[in-house]
């Protein structure tokens, strides 16, 4: 008979159920992990709302697409990974055949899927994933913190499609969420230290500045963003923030929409102000070859994530954070086996 898992499956929106399944079984290219940690994020609240992520969840499925564990098994083909290795997943798989995949554009794979998303993730006891896709963990870096590898590698590829970063160069933060946090960690490892972030509480933005070392912040509550910028990173995804980000630039400023607005949610942009100050204005989608610079950043301390995980809940709690009976702050860990180490 084969052994089971507790698996908590989304079984249509807004609608989830705690089952017993059959532990899966990798085929010759996968590797089985056995859940020590999974992230919640903007994206599972959504693929819970029946919105879209990186792609369409289709129920029956299991979320959790931010994951770390341990090597339970290996398909036969697999010779990279072994019983026992400390992992965590980029849950985005790329077909490696479309137009987009075949000029660099890997995040707008026409065929992407990902775990969490269009598999079963870690929001069971144990899940598959494509050896492809599995990176083994440094001793230094903890599970529990290498469950947000994703979500920093979504930061490092923002990161990567800047151009020219110069230490001389001003940065505003839109936003003290838990991926403004990690921006503040990115710019400051890739040389920017001159940094400003908004938020809307006196006392968050206090302790955010000493412990990010920011160079201001700004209630917005209270004022206005003061000054011009030569990065503007928006991560709140609302009109407002949106609008304002473009209009603190300086000439020839970089902004990027990493905030995830709703479908068909627009905003108003000056095109004057686009064409006489030379911005060039992205979206930061997801993360292509970002995870081994996440790593690096995670093992040498350049980046800590572990003091913002602010909450830590089982999988019986998860139903209840997205649905908001229990409402959360702050960016919410599941601790799926917090015996492993």
């Amino acid at each position: 008979m084969a052994e089971k898992m507790k698996a908590l499956v989304m079984t249509g929106k807004q609608e989830m159920k705690m089952e017993e399944r059959d532990i899966p079984t990798p085929k010759d290219n996968e590797v089985l992990i056995e859940t020590a940690y999974a992230g919640i994020c903007g994206t599972d609240d959504a693929l819970f709302n029946g919105l879209p992520g990186s792609a369409d969840a289709v129920p029956p499925i299991v979320l959790g697409h931010e994951n770390s564990g341990v090597v339970k098994a290996v398909g036969k083909n697999v010779t990279e990974f072994k019983e026992g290795d400390r992992v965590s997943v980029d849950p985005n798989i790329y077909c490696g055949h479309c137009f987009y995949c075949h000029t660099g554009l890997f995040e707008e794979c026409e065929n992407l899927s990902a775990v969490g998303v269009t598999r079963d993730g870690g929001l069971e006891q144990y899940f598959t994933a494509p050896d492809t896709v599995v990176y083994r963990i440094p001793d230094a870096v903890s599970l529990k913190a290498a469950c947000s590898m994703e979500p920093i590698s979504c930061g490092v590829h923002t990161m990567h499609i800047m151009e020219n970063i110069q230490p001389h160069m001003s940065a505003l933060i839109i936003g003290d969420g838990f991926m403004a946090k990690l921006f503040a960690q990115l710019l400051r490892a890739y040389g920017i230290r001159n940094i400003t972030m908004t938020g809307r509480h006196d006392d968050l933005l206090a302790k955010e500045q000493k412990e990010l070392k920011l160079t201001r912040v700004v209630n917005t509550t209270k004022e206005e963003i003061p000054g011009d910028y030569d990065i503007v990173i928006e991560a709140v995804g609302k009109p407002e923030t949106q609008e304002a980000a473009v209009k603190h630039t300086n000439n020839g400023a970089q902004v990027f929409m990493f905030g995830v607005g709703e479908p068909g949610q627009t905003f108003s942009m000056n095109t004057y102000e686009i064409f006489k100050k030379q911005l060039t204005v992205k979206g930061s989608m997801i993360n292509p070859n970002s995870f081994e610079d996440t790593l690096a950043l995670l093992e040498t301390g350049a980046v800590e994530v572990e003091p913002y995980q602010a909450n830590t809940i089982s999988l019986d709690q998860v139903e209840d954070v997205l649905n908001k009976t229990t409402p959360m702050t702050g960016k919410t860990v599941v601790a799926v086996n917090p015996n492993l180490k």
